[in-house]
Parts: C-alpha cells; sequence; structure tokens
C-alpha cells in the first residue's frame, strides 16, 4: 500500500441545534473550535449526551452545522468523501460478500481496475492479520474479526481521515486491548489523521496524542489534554496514571456540572 496523505481538519464556531418533537430548539453543539493537525491521533470522549457523536458526523460529512464551519484541507464538508471514512462500531460489513468481497467494494465502486483492486485488497487484509480469512463470509467471523474486516476496507482505499465512532464498544476487554494495539500499529504505519469516539478514558489515554473532552447542555469542548507519552502506552505505568487522574478529574467535574444544570431544568 502506498502511504497516505493526511488532512487538517479546522473547525470554527460550529453549532448544530435540533428542533424538539414540542418544537423547542435544542442545541446538540454549541459554538466549537477545533484544529486537527494533519496525521494526528485525536480522542473524542465524554458523557452521553455532550455531542461526540454529532461532532464526528458533522466531521465526515454525514450531517452538517446549523453554523459555523467544518474544513479539511481547505475544502468546506458539505457531503461524505470517499477520502474520509467512517469506521462504525456495527461493522458494517455485507452479509452476502466475503472477507475479501467487503474489502474490494470501496475500490470497485471507485472504479479500480479489478488486478489493483484485490492487490490493494490483499494488503490491507494483510496489515491486519486476516489473510488466511478471506473467503469466509461475516456470519462466521467474530466480532474482532469482522471489525479488522471493517478497518481493512476502510484502508484498502486509502484514506486521508479515518473516523471512528466508538469501534470497539462491543468487544470483550482481551479483543478490545487487542485492536487498540492494532489501530496504532496501522497509524504509526500510515499516519492517516484519526478522529476516535469512545466512552473509555483509559482507551483515550492509551491511543490519543491528544484528549478532547466534552460536556453537555449544550455540547462543547471541556477541555484538552495533550498525552506526551511514547507508543505503545503501559497503562500501569506512574505517567499513565498521572494523566488519567487530570481526566477523571476533569470528567467527574463535567458530571457535577451536568447534574447540577439538570436539578436547575427541573
Amino acid at each position: 500500500m502506498s502511504a497516505q496523505v493526511t488532512a487538517k481538519i479546522q473547525l470554527a464556531a460550529v453549532e448544530k441545534r435540533f428542533s424538539s418533537a414540542r418544537g423547542d430548539e435544542q442545541i446538540a453543539v454549541s459554538q466549537l473550535d477545533l484544529d486537527i493537525q494533519a496525521g494526528e491521533f485525536v480522542c473524542l470522549v465524554g458523557p452521553s449526551g455532550c455531542g461526540k457523536t454529532t461532532l464526528i458526523n458533522m466531521m465526515a460529512g454525514f450531517d452538517r452545522p446549523s453554523s459555523g464551519s467544518v474544513v479539511i484541507d481547505g475544502k468546506t464538508v458539505t457531503a461524505p468523501s470517499p477520502n474520509h471514512i467512517m469506521i462504525f462500531q456495527d461493522y458494517g460489513l455485507y452479509p452476502w460478500r466475503t472477507v475479501l468481497g467487503n474489502v474490494l467494494f470501496g475500490l470497485q465502486a471507485r472504479g479500480v481496475p479489478p488486478a489493483e483492486a484485490k492487490g490493494k485488497a490483499l494488503a490491507a487484509l494483510e496489515l491486519v492479520g486476516l489473510l488466511q480469512s478471506i473467503d469466509k463470509h461475516p456470519h462466521e467471523l467474530s466480532g474482532g474479526m469482522k471489525q479488522r474486516v471493517s478497518i481493512a476496507r476502510a484502508l484498502a482505499v486509502e484514506p486521508s481521515v479515518l473516523f471512528m465512532d466508538e469501534p470497539f464498544a462491543a468487544l470483550d476487554a482481551f479483543t478490545r486491548l487487542h485492536l487498540q494495539d492494532e489501530v496504532l500499529r496501522i497509524w504509526t504505519e500510515k499516519k492517516p489523521t484519526v478522529v476516535f469516539v469512545t466512552h473509555d478514558l483509559d482507551e483515550a489515554i492509551a491511543l490519543g496524542q491528544r484528549v478532547v473532552l466534552m460536556a453537555p447542555n449544550p455540547g462543547r469542548i471541556q477541555r484538552i489534554l495533550d498525552v506526551k507519552l511514547p507508543h505503545p502506552r503501559e497503562r500501569t505505568d506512574t505517567d499513565f496514571a498521572v494523566f488519567r487522574k487530570q481526566l477523571f478529574e476533569e470528567f467527574h467535574l463535567v458530571h457535577r456540572q451536568a447534574n447540577q444544570t439538570a436539578e436547575y431544568m427541573i
């Protein structure tokens, strides 16, 4: 696989408003500013309702801000791009296609010649360790293997940005840790820009160069934590514990503020 072309993401005064069933206007994300450098690995964390998924959907082009702008490499995001790939929690595999067929899908949709497409697909599957499973169908795979197929399908088209929305949330702890290592290895080798949404604070510290903690009511950035530790990160190290303590303290502050806001509204 060729070297990745990475992309810078810029969010300026981004706000997303929805109308409730009663006709009231709800603010999901409020006046949010964030710059993500090309090739950077950024994790978004925060409690439910803080706007993490709304934010990543706007970055990926699945939704548009009510005001403000989302810009990737100088171009305003108005729709999904084949160069900016989203990996979801539910894998999104086609059950009637084999592992190889699933990875080939995006390449075929782009009109890549068959021999070239197969070469790229096999290279991506080798990267995630699934060359021995290319003829299997999704129902024959474990959850971790399905997610690796999903990652291989994304990598095959050589995206400049990988958006990952809680991709490991449904997996057991062992598989989750293994796939975290895999994603870090792939990112180190290919260096796409990665935006990774998670509820798991340890996962965020283990993966992200920066961790963006969001707060709810309305969704906003509470704090950005620079995790200046080399990869791979040992979770039992003292330095890791220092960053965990900082993030947990901020997270508890977010919860207290959210509860106080809820009590006030009642």
